[in-house]
């Protein structure tokens, strides 16, 4: 398919597939920045068109304040018609296709007083006669082309999507800035991978799942299991993460209290996806009780600043009103899940900026975060996910083997998060692993890594058959991480104790 002309010149267009995708798939559609501009102007020349009418009457619902304010434009500009036609002038003033022609005539006694009423009538007589050409009403009293300005914004709202909400953390003048620990990361991870450690004793490690997390047997397995080989302390928070982040936060306060109070040592935390929002959420609405019980946190992959597939998914106008995803979502989530829908809103735009302008994390607490890159290349579009473990029954496993044998059982995780990953390039021009965007991934104040290497938003938690263990795995990211942030707090507690002198 030939791709279509650019409405301006020297503007590229985003193409369906990334670049290793050239020639596999035919470009199907134009720029998304020329769609915007199309529905931007299309919005403009209806708005102009419709000041363009005279006042013809309708009856417009109350609720309907927007019918109103048409109305009230609408009114002016006739009663600038009638002010106008007093003039000598010869005019013509179409109403339905009629047109009234007012001539100056000397031998005319009519004054001005009697031609504005003669054309109010004939405009009245007119509008009569030609009102099923000129208003459609929809029984509520909504007109026509207050219906097709609905219809051209609500288009605009759909192609605009989370455009202008991706990476508003970045753009808050009121946020802190970020500092870029990446080549520090690099720098821990190649001491942990030649076997050199340095995470402390003196601390618990508490590890919160994100969404889904009870439904997935290998969330944090590994990483806890090489936790407790180096003789560190490790905990996976049971909480049940498809409910709200306010629940899960209290959940979280109280099971950093009973770690606190059972081992006497300061918590080091690490959560992913939502995992990290709600730990977040915890410490920022219960700072003044957990402040001498936490070390710090790290949030990997987390969707700080909001998610564009929640808010595309629940906003009005978007996916889910037309392929009934919303609706799917809330029996997965509600009722076969048992959760809350306030899991997913709480990671929407509009949620996350509701609850950071009351809740912002604390000032002097040590935040590291990780954002990443997924890959979109066709060889990762078909990678599969080690999600859990089947064991065979004994009558087949041989009599030689001490334990049960166990099947890897994998699901398309990872080229769901690809195919997501590419969308997300597609619409929005924007880089992610799948499900956050890089930008939303940064916490405002706090160590940013950003490893070039791609990794997907599951590959944290579930690893792919694929995976070359010679570049590390997830359980090495997670102690560089930690590692990272002990040293971090070192350098705030340093930066504290010069100002308090």
């Amino acid at each position: 398919m030939a791709q279509a002309p650019n409405p301006h010149d020297g503007e590229s267009s985003i193409p369906l597939m990334g670049d290793s995708m050239d020639g596999i798939i035919p470009q199907l559609f134009t720029s998304v920045p020329a769609l915007n501009e199309a529905a931007s102007y299309l919005a403009r020349t209806t708005s102009y068109f419709t000041g363009c009418f005279s006042d013809y009457s309708v009856e417009y619902s109350p609720r309907e304040s927007h019918a109103g304010v048409y109305a009230e434009e609408m009114r002016r500009f006739s009663s600038g018609v009638i002010e106008a036609s007093s003039s000598t002038v010869t005019e013509q003033i179409s109403s339905g296709g009629n047109c009234l022609r007012n001539t100056e005539s000397s031998s005319t006694t009519s004054t001005p007083s009697n031609m504005q009423e003669e054309i109010t009538r004939a405009s009245a007589g007119d509008q009569s006669q030609n009102s099923a050409t000129l208003i459609v009403s929809n029984g509520t009293g909504q007109s026509g082309i207050s219906i097709f300005q609905s219809l051209i914004e609500r288009a605009r709202r759909t192609v605009r999507g989370s455009a202008d909400d991706i990476g508003w953390l970045q753009r808050d003048p009121e946020m802190p800035p970020v500092e870029d620990g990446t080549e520090r990361f690099k720098e821990i991870f190649d001491n942990i991978r030649h076997g050199v450690h340095k995470l402390p004793n003196s601390m618990v490690y508490l590890l919160i799942p994100g969404l889904f997390s009870n439904h997935g047997p290998l969330y944090f397995v590994n990483t806890k299991a090489s936790f407790s080989k180096m003789g560190l302390t490790c905990h996976i928070a049971k909480i049940h993460s498809e409910a709200s982040v306010e629940k899960n936060a209290k959940e979280i306060k109280e099971y950093i209290e009973e770690i606190y109070w059972g081992s006497n040592k300061r918590v080091l935390l690490l959560g992913h996806s939502k995992g990290g929002v709600d730990t977040a959420a915890a410490l920022s609405l219960y700072w003044s009780e957990l402040k001498d019980k936490v070390a710090g946190l790290v949030l990997a992959q987390s969707p700080y600043g909001g998610s564009p597939i929640a808010s595309d998914l629940l906003r009005e106008g978007q996916l889910g009103d037309y392929v009934n995803l919303r609706k799917l979502t809330e029996i997965l989530i509600c009722r076969i899940m048992k959760g809350d829908m306030r899991a997913l809103e709480d990671l929407t735009y509009e949620r996350r900026r509701e609850f950071l302008k009351e809740h912002p994390l604390p000032k002097e607490l040590p935040v590291v975060s990780l954002r990443t890159e997924a890959g979109i290349s066709p060889a990762v579009l078909a990678t599969l996910s080690h999600v859990a473990h089947a064991e065979l029954p004994p009558m087949i496993t041989p009599l030689s083997a001490g334990e049960p044998a166990k099947l890897p059982v994998v699901m398309p995780l990872g080229a769901a998060m690809a195919a997501c990953a590419q969308l997300l390039q597609l619409r929005y021009g924007e880089k992610s692993d799948g499900l956050v965007t890089c930008r939303d991934a940064e916490v405002p104040g706090s160590v940013v890594v950003r490893p070039k290497r791609k990794v997907d938003h599951a590959w944290m938690v579930y690893s792919s058959p694929k995976d070359d263990t010679s570049e590390g795995d997830a359980a090495q990211v997670c102690e560089a991480l930690l590692t990272l942030l002990v040293e971090v707090g070192q350098k705030k507690r340093h930066e504290l104790a010069m100002k308090d002198e």
